[in-house]
């Protein structure tokens, strides 16, 4: 067994695993219970398991651990204050985005980055920064207008 300390979400954790390829996904799904980063294809080419890792989006079914250590990890639940939706979840739920659900916790992180990167996209940054995401209900359109009405609220803070 090898030891982990892992930057979830601000807080520091150790993890013991057999093996140093577990996807972080499984790290943060059954060994932290942090259940709101999703499981889609397995393969890095639907986005439902995004997370941000040093700032920056990844596919967390295909990122090992041992790859982690100690780097900052922000999952869905990491992007509220608390009890405290951020002002990206809220324009979502404002907007009513999710159909299913299924994928939007990976939607949000992709946008979430985008946002912080760039807080006023044009529709192809948007574009491009969520290709990498798909939505089997096609609510796309939806959650362009939502990170659009995001960026615009984030320009009068």
């Amino acid at each position: 067994m090898t030891a982990y300390t892992l930057t979830i979400n601000g807080q520091s954790t150790t993890v013991e695993l057999a093996d140093p390829s577990t996807p972080l996904l499984w790290v943060l799904r059954d060994t932290l219970g942090l259940v709101g980063t999703k499981f889609g294809c397995g393969i890095a080419q639907c986005g439902a398991c995004t997370v941000h890792l040093d700032g920056q989006p990844i596919r967390s079914c295909v990122y090992p651990v041992s790859a982690v250590e100690r780097r900052p990890v922000t999952t869905i639940e990491g992007l509220a204050d608390g009890e405290e939706l951020s002002p990206l979840q809220k324009v979502w739920i404002d907007l009513d985005v999710p159909q299913c659900g299924y994928c939007q916790a990976g939607q949000l992180m992709s946008a979430a980055a985008l946002l912080a990167g760039n807080p006023s996209p044009s529709d192809e940054d948007i574009d491009d920064a969520m290709s990498g995401n798909i939505c089997r209900c096609g609510t796309y359109n939806r959650i362009k207008a939502a990170i659009k009405l995001a960026a615009g609220k984030r320009g009068a803070e």
